[in-house]
This record gives structure tokens, sequence and C-alpha cells, in this order.
């Protein structure tokens, strides 16, 4: 029998302690028959008003995440979303191929990682190459996004880090903070706007902003999400959170 809420499909997600954003977000995109069951990765809210203080949390979230991976395989999950999008765009021990692989190894699940998961988004809006980018890091964060994006072929216009003085008061920063994002990183010449960070409230911000510029804007928690649920053949239309979840 399978599991009574979830018979379409179990969804483990990996966030961190701090993070306030994804799971709201989640369980809001969540089809009939779908579950989502949460793992915190416990990481202490440490400043990162520097590029030092940001590596440092980075090497201690990478520590933790395999204690996290084992302890949300004890719900039997079909694959695993990883809801910590810098962790996957940063260039440390392992590249973001390699740390899929041997998460997967442990887990003996598939594992969505959120770099991944907004490349295979972006392949679904044909020949997109010129990109902006938003995200709440500082310097340090921001240049290993660019590099991630610069390395797979796209030319990133311009990237705008709110630096955001905590992993948890990334959650704090208002709608309208983030609308004024999108706008300050926006021209005619930008073919598609992508956030990351998976602590900012962007899902709905993103949907929100595809209409005032009628072009594809995408938040990381949707991408994730929405990668997720296409890997594991769920092909339900989702409305309110743009045209990945509706038109892909």
């Amino acid at each position: 029998m399978p599991d009574a809420l979830a018979p379409r499909l179990k969804v483990g997600v990996i966030a961190p302690a701090s993070n306030t954003i994804v799971q709201p977000e989640f369980d809001a995109m969540r089809p009939r028959g779908v579950t989502n069951q949460m793992m915190r990765v416990v990481i202490p809210d440490t400043p990162v008003g520097t590029d030092e203080e940001f590596a440092h949390m980075m090497g201690s979230v990478r520590t933790s995440i395999e204690s996290a991976i084992d302890g949300i395989l004890a719900c039997s999950p079909s694959a695993i979303a990883m809801a910590m999008s810098a962790e996957t765009f940063w260039e440390g021990t392992l590249d973001t191929n390699a740390l899929q692989s041997h998460l997967e190894a442990r887990a003996h699940v598939k594992v969505i990682l959120g770099a991944q998961a907004c490349f295979a988004a972006m392949q679904r809006y044909g020949g997109v190459r010129r990109i902006s980018l938003i995200t709440p890091y500082m310097p340090a964060g921001d240049a290993q996004v660019r590099r991630s994006f610069s390395d797979s072929g796209f030319e990133v216009v311009n990237l705008l880090g709110l630096k955001s003085n905590s992993p948890l008061l990334m959650a704090h920063e208002s709608p309208e903070r983030l609308r004024r994002a999108v706008r300050e990183v926006d021209d005619p010449s930008v073919e598609l706007i992508l956030q990351v960070g998976t602590n900012l409230a962007f899902a709905k911000i993103a949907a929100e902003a595809e209409h005032w510029l009628g072009k594809p804007v995408l938040a990381v928690n949707t991408c994730t999400y929405w990668h997720t649920l296409r890997s594991l053949g769920i092909d339900d239309k989702i409305d309110g959170f743009g045209s990945l979840l509706l038109d892909h």
C-alpha cells in the first residue's frame, strides 16, 4: 500500500534550519497526492557580513548535509530536493555534478540540486543566453553564482546581490524590495531573470514580474520543485507560480 497522503509522490526536502521560506512555498506548489517531508540542516544563524564569514558558513553547511540526508531517509522518500541553492552553486571540494553523485550514492534515490534545476528550467525557454540574476548574498557568494552560469554558457548581463546580513534575515527582504530588484536588473537585452537563494520569498514575485516584463522571471524554489515533480513523472500544471509550472 502507498503512503495514505502521498499515493503519487513523497518528496524529502532538505533546507537550512534558519530557512522559513522553502516549506510554505513548496507546500503552496504541491499537487494533490504529493507530500513534502522536511528535514533541517542545523547550522548557526551566523553573520555573513564579509566574504570570509560567508565562506565559513558554506563550509559548516556542507558538513551538515550528509546527516540531513541520513535523517530524511527514515521516511522513505522517492526523491530528495535540496532546497539550499548557495550550497549547490558553491565550487568547493565537490562541484555540482560531483555533489549530486555523492549524495545520490549515499541516499540511493534521486537528489535534485537547485543549480541543476535552474539550468533545466532555463533550457525550457529555448535559446536563452542573456540573463540577469538576483541573490541575497555577499560578493563572495555572487562571484560563485556568476561563475556557475558563465561556465554553463550564459552571459550574465546584470547581477544584484542584496547582501542580507544573515541566513535568517534573507527571509526578511520585503516584497517591495524584491520587486524593485527585478526592475534594477532588467533591461531590453535581458532575455530571462533568475533569482537564487532559497530563503528569499520570491516565487510569487517572479510570477507577478512576468506580467510586467513580458519575459521569463524564475525563482529557485519554483525551479527546484518543478524539476523534482517533472523528474518523477508528475506533470500537473500549477497556477499562480508563473510560466514554468503552468506551461512546462
